[in-house]
């Protein structure tokens, strides 16, 4: 037990897996300060958001979290689910690209990407 404590991204996940997520929140907003430039902890964070259903707050996660790292085609992944929920058609397609530049044979970004060109 004394580790997660020593290492906090590890009880966030935990906290996550459990399916704690307004505590992980909780944890996790006050850790924030002190990861802002973790890529791995913004990735985590965004996708607290995304599982309650909070679009709005999770896309800033995942923009920091692809400033950090931008060949994360998970994170894209998400960010593109972010902006389909806000109804963010351009900044979709806009990640699909990019996931496509980054791994040209994923199929789900070029289905999405054709859906998405098609409307």
């Amino acid at each position: 037990m004394v580790g997660l404590f020593k290492h906090p991204k590890r009880r966030l996940k935990k906290l996550l897996r459990d399916g704690e997520y307004a505590e992980a929140i909780k944890f996790g907003k006050n850790l924030e300060s002190e990861y802002s430039d973790d890529h791995d902890f913004m990735f985590i964070m965004g996708s607290v958001y995304f599982i309650v259903e909070d679009a709005k707050k999770a896309l800033p996660y995942f923009e920091k979290a692809y400033e950090l790292d931008n060949t994360d085609v998970e994170n894209l992944t998400l960010k593109t689910n972010v902006h389909l929920a806000l109804e963010q058609k351009d900044e979709a397609i806009d990640c699909c690209r990019k996931i496509l530049k980054i791994q040209p044979d994923n199929s789900e970004a070029e289905l999405l990407l054709d859906d998405l060109e098609n409307l």
